[in-house]
């Protein structure tokens, strides 16, 4: 996020970049005071509320959901509907239990959990700080490693590389901040119990493409639709705001389609990470595929620039175009 500003700074106005480091250190320091403050404590009481009230959420719109099935038009899919919900019922309860005993068992390692989380806290601003100053020297590093005669092209692979992750991971942050801002805004105006609270949750969701958005959108309905019909179709009113805003303005100028992925692939990679690693898997699955993706294009690139099969290929339309060409000559003769 802070490189692109660094690297903005010392091109184009020529201002060292040890001096736009300590400056936007000093920005993010007051940044992070304020958010400390001022709103941090009221999304803290919000989740602590909500993390309260939860069960008794879940239970009203149970008996809601219930009530409604008493419509003998919904005879047919009473059953299922309760199994459903009997289904996730058991699969939260399930959850927590195994959270609760994975905490039981790993409460002796707690002291250095905190420990690492301290001496991260500490180190991290000065990792930043050199990463910031001296990383863009990496790429000559690195390519002093690799043989002559493919240096340049080693080069140009991690500059791939780098762009291709770096935007997406700074695409998909400043997304989800602008999404976590509107969803702010919206639920606030219109009065939803815990807004602020869901607009983060929101936004920490959105780091999953496709799916995240409709995973964070699940207790907003529930919350909404036990507080009032009115506030459900509100919320759906700014959930379609949301949605044109991020669609056709945020996302196409921030992201764009720096990974040139179509849809139906991102979706069945998300599906396939997700099996085979969870939730780690959905979070690094599309970045590691970029990664791939350009190691694998470059070397069939090279491979092709070296094979005579793809030479022979290349001398056959040479001799389509040149068998053309004297057609043309004989049509005009």
């Amino acid at each position: 996020m802070m490189n692109p500003i660094v690297d903005f700074f010392e091109q184009k106005l020529k201002v060292p970049r040890t001096v736009t480091i300590l400056v936007l250190f000093l920005l993010v320091l007051g940044a992070l005071i304020w958010i400390i403050n001022s709103l941090l404590p009221i999304i803290q009481n919000q989740v602590d509320a909500l993390i309260k009230n939860w069960p008794n959420i879940w239970d009203t719109s149970v008996k809601t959901i219930q009530n409604l099935l008493h419509d003998p038009h919904l005879k047919g899919v009473k059953s299922n509907i309760n199994s459903v919900i009997d289904s996730i019922e058991k699969t939260l309860f399930k959850s927590w239990q195994d959270t609760g005993t994975a905490a039981l068992t790993n409460i002796s390692s707690a002291v250095s959990v905190i420990t690492m989380i301290f001496m991260t806290l500490l180190t991290a601003p000065f990792v930043l700080f050199y990463m910031l100053k001296d990383g863009h020297q990496l790429n000559g590093y690195l390519t002093k490693f690799a043989p002559r005669r493919w240096q340049d092209s080693f080069s140009r692979l991690l500059h791939d590389i780098n762009e291709a992750i770096s935007a997406y991971i700074r695409g998909q942050i400043t997304v989800a901040v602008w999404v976590g801002i509107i969803y702010a805004i919206g639920y606030n105006i219109i009065g939803l119990p815990y807004g602020s609270a869901l607009a983060v949750l929101a936004a920490f969701m959105l780091l999953i493409p496709y799916f995240g958005t409709f995973i964070a959108l699940i207790p907003v309905l529930i919350i909404a639709s036990i507080t009032s019909w009115g506030m459900l179709i509100n919320v759906l009113i700014v959930f379609a705001i949301e949605q044109t805003i991020e669609t056709r303005f945020i996302s196409p100028i921030i992201v764009g389609n720096k990974m040139k992925m179509h849809p139906i692939t991102t979706i069945l990679l998300l599906i396939g990470a997700s099996a085979v690693w969870g939730l780690w898997g959905v979070i690094f699955g599309i970045p590691i595929y970029a990664v791939v993706k350009i190691v694998v294009s470059r070397s069939f690139n090279y491979f092709k620039s070296v094979s005579r099969f793809y030479n022979d290929e290349d001398l056959f339309e040479i001799g389509k175009e040149n068998q053309t060409k004297l057609d043309l000559g004989d049509k005009n003769d």
